[in-house]
């Protein structure tokens, strides 16, 4: 019997669906497929599902965390593409967390929360 996992991915979900494909590439991250509603992103090795679905209660309450090795270049390059701007979204500075984190959060265009951050000593 084999129990190996392969990967876990998340349904994002999408209330401006094309918005938000374009929002999460200009953060960084590749559209590698689509259909069905469903767009395959990735960066890296790190990926989640972007759904064309969307409900207003749990778009704002899912949090994502994407854990990186260098937070400061992560927000540098979500500032210098003016994301908060160009999409009306939150984007907070990076603090140091009391879990060993340096992190900073970012909404996208339907509310989702994300937390970029890395870890500490």
């Amino acid at each position: 019997m084999n129990l190996d996992a392969v990967e876990i991915k998340a349904f994002v979900p999408a209330k401006d669906y094309a918005l938000s494909k374009q929002f999460y590439q200009d953060v960084g991250f590749v559209l590698a497929s689509e259909g069905g509603g469903v767009a395959y992103l990735h960066h890296q090795n790190v990926s989640f599902l972007l759904q064309d679905f969307y409900v207003k209660e749990f778009a704002e309450n899912l949090m994502m965390h994407l854990l990186v090795k260098d937070v400061d270049a992560w927000w540098s390059k979500i500032q210098n593409a003016n994301i908060a701007s160009k999409y009306s979204v939150r984007l907070g500075a990076i603090e140091q967390q009391p879990w060993r984190m340096r992190d900073f959060v970012m909404a996208d265009p339907s509310g989702v929360l994300w937390r970029i951050g890395q870890n500490t000593d």
